[in-house]
């Protein structure tokens, strides 16, 4: 039989330099401890969400989906997805403090915004170390939360945790506000503690020898449920809430299909025929400046007729004509571009757009292996920009097609 502790105070490896967990690995975990349900938290980002939200749902295992926020008071928050609505809100609290503020470890909601964020979300108060402990912000997230609020205790043999947490449970029962527990992990078992410590000196720029550094104990790691439970025997309600919480979120966030932009053309055509158009005069240009006089130019005109086929036939046109269009832009005003790499370098079409700079039927270069009809996937180019200038690219993508619709990505 499962404990009903569930944990839902979860760093994994995308709490960048400070959470040490892999998702293939806590999934493992938690079916190893018969957990049924797990959350991640990851602090100030949802990096993981969509391949935690998968790999969980493929082994079984119910994935909450939430993040440890960073207040601009310096204290920390864990909000909890219950639907669709309070992962678009959490989705809208953390892309705005982003925006507005310096981002990384800069990073601070403003307390406002969580309230206006609230529908949808639980809120756990962080614990007693770095969470929410003040009184008054303690009846702001009640107000806020009503009785999705929680007061979350922790232990993890610290003094400050000792001492904090009587005046918490206290408040607690007077404000009639349920308490659970948690366990704030960051590895997976004890044997990791001194390698994630390392990992902490490596982020902050420290030496583990030294003792005015960010320390966390032997005791963050995912601890089993039968664990949990014997720590906090004194206060029973407080394992059990954690699978009430678990039974109280119900989302499951999936992957979608990319969404592009439309491109927009002044002669008011369609994509379809916009890309034919451009791409048969760049192909008569191609064809003129790059291609030996002589040349019989017909296996690159069936070449480009059965690419634009292919790609119509698969919903790129306007794919196509962004990535040309920004590329265009960038060298028309001396920004540095590369050639292009990867699969694309094997299209005519691409190459006729300027996407690309190599002939295909010179290399012998097959457009199978970028867009194949067998396999349907989001085309890739491989697009390297100058360095120094990269940023007037990205600003022009934004301007052009609207900054609601463009994001940046890490690798």
């Amino acid at each position: 039989m499962s404990s009903p502790f569930i944990h839902l105070h979860v760093h994994s490896a995308y709490s960048l330099a400070e959470g040490a967990i892999r998702t293939k690995d806590l999934v493992k975990r938690c079916k190893y401890n018969n957990m049924p349900a797990v959350a991640v938290t990851d602090t100030n980002n949802l990096f993981g969400a969509l391949e935690f939200a998968l790999a969980a749902a493929d082994e079984g295992v119910q994935p909450i989906i939430g993040c440890q926020v960073s207040m601009e008071d310096g204290t920390q928050i864990v909000l909890l997805v219950q639907n669709q609505q309070g992962y678009l809100n959490l989705s809208k609290l953390v892309s705005d403090a982003y925006m507005t503020g310096a981002g990384g470890k800069d990073f601070a909601a403003k307390w406002p915004d969580v309230a206006q964020c609230a529908d949808g979300l639980i809120c756990l108060s962080g614990g007693p170390m770095h969470g929410v402990v003040d009184q008054s912000r303690l009846k702001f997230l009640h107000e806020a939360f009503g009785d999705r609020f929680y007061i979350e205790l922790q232990r993890h043999n610290l003094p400050a945790e000792d001492a904090a947490e009587p005046a918490l449970i206290d408040f607690a029962y007077a404000q009639n506000i349920p308490l659970v527990a948690t366990n704030d992990c960051y590895f997976t078992d004890p044997s990791m503690h001194e390698a994630h410590d390392a990992l902490l000196c490596i982020a902050e720029g420290r030496y583990v020898n030294e003792a005015d550094r960010r320390k966390v104990s032997k005791h963050h790691f995912f601890k089993s449920g039968e664990d949990m439970e014997k720590m906090f025997a004194d206060i029973p309600e407080a394992i059990a809430n954690t699978r009430v919480i678990a039974q109280r979120c119900h989302f499951l966030l999936k992957s979608v299909k990319p969404i592009l932009p439309p491109f927009k053309t002044e002669s008011g055509r369609s994509e379809v025929e916009e890309l034919r158009a451009q791409a048969r005069d760049g192909l008569q240009w191609r064809l003129d400046n790059y291609v030996a006089a002589g040349t019989d130019p017909k296996p690159y005109q069936d070449r480009l007729e059965f690419e634009l086929g292919t790609i119509e036939k698969m919903g790129f046109p306007g794919y196509f004509l962004i990535v040309s269009d920004f590329i265009k832009w960038a060298k028309d005003h001396g920004i540095p571009v590369g050639p292009g790499r990867g699969s694309g370098a094997g299209s005519v079409v691409a190459w006729s757009l300027k996407i690309t700079d190599l002939d295909p039927l010179q290399f012998n270069l097959l457009f199978e292996r970028f867009l194949n009809p067998e396999r349907v996937s989001m085309p890739d180019f491989d697009v390297d920009f100058c360095q120094d200038r990269r940023d007037e690219v990205i600003k022009y993508v934004q301007e052009r097609y609207g900054k609601d619709r463009v994001a940046q990505i890490i690798t």
